[in-house]
């Protein structure tokens, strides 16, 4: 009886997609499942591309569109058209170039979304972490400023501010994170409650480690996976946050320019120059719609039970 190949033993069969994820990490894996994740990867792609145009906006005015974009331009205050006298978007009711200014107000935007939204991650997870690790008294007092943050009304506090200062960016940076942290907190707390009884976090404290060692070199890095979600999310939600304060007259005061602000001062001009809102409104719905599906692929990418 001749013997059978290998190749024909099914005992000697490897699975190959098994295989292929033998000893790789959490992180290794999620990392490979974005890459085949392509709408995830085009989202990437987008916003990316939006973040270097907004970066090189100095630039590409100065070299490339030969403009200023706070000039006004009194024979080119018509409302001009796309592609109209060497202005790609149009102008302006003043005559100011749109794609200039879109370009500028993109950095204001983006920065304010991504500044505001890292500063509230980073309380709430300094905070989420140590009220979970420690609970009781603590736990308490964390839970109590939760409640009374989440009690002010928000619009009432930003109302008092206009009222007081002219907010600027940075005005409204402190302000929209200091609105925002508490759902992080929750979340981390909740998380941590979870992680702080598994067995790894008992060796630790039973070989001498810290509290500090163990709440941001083992429970910390356990929480990227659920945080990560959390923080793309976040700032999308803060750029629509912007833009509707912008809308009712309490962001970022003109002539520094944001999407927000550029879409509400133009509303009224929607018959002689529709480019005036439909460029600013696209580039908002553009890059949140690009921050909540990375959110959701990332969500999907970091599940322990996503199958490869």
């Amino acid at each position: 009886m001749a013997t059978r190949s290998i190749a024909e033993n099914p005992v000697s069969r490897l699975n190959a997609k098994e295989y292929s994820t033998t000893g790789l990490s959490l992180t290794q894996l999620a990392l490979r499942r974005l890459r085949r994740d392509k709408l995830t990867m085009l989202a990437l792609i987008i916003l990316a591309a939006l973040a270097l145009l907004a970066a090189g906006a100095p630039v590409i005015s100065e070299y490339i569109l030969n403009v200023d974009p706070n000039d006004t331009d009194a024979a080119a205050s018509r409302f001009l058209p796309i592609g109209a006298e060497g202005h790609i978007l149009g102008t302006d009711n003043i005559g100011r170039d749109h794609l200039a200014r879109l370009l500028f107000a993109g950095q204001i935007s983006l920065g304010i979304g991504v500044s505001s939204a890292f500063l509230s991650f980073f309380i709430g997870i300094t905070l989420g972490v140590i009220t979970g690790y420690y609970g009781g008294g603590i736990d308490d007092l964390i839970n109590w400023l939760i409640t009374t943050v989440t009690a002010i009304p928000g619009l009432v506090l930003l109302l008092l501010i206009a009222a007081l200062f002219s907010p600027g960016p940075w005005t409204l940076i402190l302000v929209l994170a200091f609105l925002t942290w508490t759902a992080t907190t929750r979340l981390v707390r909740g998380e941590t409650f979870s992680i702080r009884e598994r067995d790894y976090i008992l060796s630790a404290r039973a070989i001498g480690a810290k509290d500090f060692q163990i709440m941001f070199r083992h429970i910390l890095p356990n929480l990227f996976s659920v945080t990560i979600v959390t923080l793309a999310i976040n700032i999308g939600n803060v750029i629509l946050i912007e833009s509707a304060l912008s809308f009712l007259g309490l962001g970022v005061q003109p002539p520094t320019p944001t999407w927000g602000n550029m879409l509400s001062n133009s509303r009224t001009f929607f018959k002689q120059g529709p480019h005036l809102v439909v460029f600013p409104g696209l580039l908002i719905m553009l890059t949140v719609l690009c921050l909540y599906i990375i959110g959701d692929g990332l969500r999907d990418a970091f599940d322990p039970k996503t199958v490869d």
